[in-house]
């Protein structure tokens, strides 16, 4: 039984919370919070497994509670956030403290699309349950081009990940140098955080990230992130690669897939691909990483120890899709040992 308590200064929405993962064989809420002291107490009493995590709260913000939380009793969290840009920068540093993962804070339509809330809801608690949740590190310092003219130009990098996602993605792209062929990503984000995301990839990374419009040329030194709207693939133009986007269905329930940049990627790239899979639940990604292999690309999926949820690179790995399974912080050098020797060939 996943012991749940529920912190939130919404009457409401703690009545709702309760209402949709009470109706479960394997989910018990032990307790509701209006604010983090209470939370404190309740914590104590119940112990709980799990915790939904408010932002704006009185007395104590939900970040401020946070960085308390994991400090002292590191624990699996589930944020409630709010689908604003404001929302989704604080969302993404509370993803950087130490929470698992988010889901959208109720809307006044809700009734229209309750049981798609619970059922989103429910998953992502019993997946917080089995998580890792572990004090955060700091991230190495970035690896340089050992080659004479830097990284092979004509190589592509397809990351793909879900949940835990973001923090991993930050770590393997601040340890790259600005001179690394493009690289392209598909992160299962909603469509109101994914520029965020890509601010603030930015801010911290040598080479420049942006969000992907669609039609840019790619070009070395720049990674390219789905918007959490379309789908990312690439294609080929007069021998040179771009950017396109597809609003079309979901693919494996996500908007952007992994297994359709990857697909993309393989047919385009072939064995000038680098493909990784990293944290996150379900298997997408697991088959267009497979493409990718069978097509002559170099592929690596994260370690079960580093991931926060060993989903997508565990499904990779029965496969057989990947080349090789590594710690998140040994990827970047062997992306950049890769790339070195083919551009030696």
């Amino acid at each position: 039984m996943i012991k749940v308590l529920i912190v939130d200064d919404s009457p409401l929405v703690r009545q709702l919370l309760t209402h949709l993962l009470s109706d479960t064989s394997d989910i018990s809420v032990v307790g509701a919070a209006e604010d983090p002291y209470e939370a404190r107490e309740l914590i104590k009493r119940f112990n709980p497994d799990v915790l939904t995590l408010d932002i704006e709260m009185p007395k104590m913000d939900g970040i401020a509670f946070l960085r308390n939380l994991m400090k002292l009793r590191p624990m699996p969290v589930v944020m409630i956030s709010t689908l604003t840009e404001k929302g989704a920068a604080v969302t993404l540093e509370a993803l950087s403290i130490g929470a698992v993962d988010f889901i959208s804070k109720p809307k006044s339509d809700l009734t229209n699309k309750l049981m798609e809330y619970r059922d989103e809801l429910i998953e992502k608690v019993r997946f917080a349950a089995k998580s890792k949740v572990r004090p955060t590190s700091p991230i190495p310092a970035p690896k340089l081009c050992t080659s004479p003219t830097g990284c092979s130009q004509n190589q592509l990098i397809a990351i793909g990940a879900s949940t835990g996602g973001t923090e991993a993605i930050q770590r393997l792209i601040c340890q790259l140098p600005s001179d690394v062929p493009p690289i392209v990503i598909a992160q299962h984000i909603p469509a109101a955080f994914s520029a965020s995301f890509a601010k603030r990839l930015d801010s911290h990374a040598s080479m420049r990230v942006i969000e992907a419009q669609g039609g840019e040329l790619l070009k070395p030194g720049t990674a390219y992130i789905a918007p959490g709207s379309a789908h990312l693939i690439i294609e080929k133009r007069g021998g040179l690669l771009y950017t396109r986007l597809l609003d079309s269905e979901p693919v494996n329930r996500h908007k952007p897939s992994v297994d359709v940049l990857f697909d993309s990627v393989a047919e385009t790239a072939g064995k000038s691909a680098l493909g990784v899979i990293l944290t996150g639940m379900g298997k997408d990604g697991a088959k267009g990483l497979l493409n990718m292999k069978q097509s002559g690309a170099y592929t690596l999926a994260q370690d079960e120890a580093s991931s926060v949820v060993w989903g997508m690179p565990g499904a990779a790995v029965e496969l057989d899709a990947n080349c090789e399974e590594l710690h998140i912080d040994r990827i970047p050098a062997k992306l950049l040992s890769v790339m070195k020797n083919a551009s030696q060939a």
